[in-house]
């Protein structure tokens, strides 16, 4: 099946895209509402972050990988990486192994995944228009975390928490509609400016 503009599957293989997709999105949604201030920090956004977002994003890289997916693999593996990354450094202060970020060092790893992101967002101009929606808004999200940081302004925590509710929910539409894409033959949702054309293996 080969419905996307240079990310392309191989049908003969399980597509490990909307997994990789879904950890992310959901992931991407839950710490957002409490970067809006609608929940607070709790076990439940840790554990997703760990489990989900990263262990599963980063097993989904490694089905890329064994797909030549190479923008799939960097991507998923990643991103998987950036969530496991975040809960250790969360964790290791109040396990006294490291002193807690300066805003300014926090702002810094936001940025370097903001700048990773945006090149990241360049290889989606030959993909569909919601991989752009994705990258691009993940891409203001780290900009909008990360001068949040740096300048100590906490409204702009909140609003990159609504707009990282975007993100992971575009993420989400963009997975729920590769899967199904997948198991039923077509895609019932636009993914696409224009409809992209789908192959089903006979």
């Amino acid at each position: 099946m080969e419905w996307n503009r240079g990310m392309t599957h191989n049908s003969a293989k399980a597509d490990p895209a909307p997994l990789g997709l879904m950890g992310f999105g959901m992931t991407t949604v839950l710490l957002n509402l409490h970067n809006a201030h609608l929940v607070p920090m709790g076990g439940a956004i840790l554990a997703m972050g760990l489990v989900f977002g990263g262990a599963t994003q980063f097993v989904a890289g490694l089905l890329e990988y064994a797909n030549g997916n190479t923008f799939g693999m960097t991507a998923f593996m990643s991103y998987g990486a950036f969530w496991l990354s975040l809960v250790v450094l969360l964790f290791l202060p109040q396990w006294g192994l490291a002193p807690a970020s300066s805003p300014a060092l926090m702002g810094g790893y936001l940025l370097m995944w903001g700048l990773f992101t945006a090149i990241m967002t360049v290889g989606t101009l030959r993909a569909s228009r919601m991989h752009q929606v994705v990258f691009t808004s993940l891409t203001v999200l780290f900009v909008l975390l990360g001068a949040a940081e740096i300048l100590e302004q906490p409204v702009l925590t909140v609003v990159a928490g609504y707009e990282g509710m975007f993100c992971g929910f575009s993420a989400i539409y963009l997975a729920a509609v590769e899967l199904l894409a997948g198991q039923v033959g077509h895609v019932g949702a636009p993914v696409d400016a224009t409809p992209m054309p789908i192959e089903v293996p006979a």
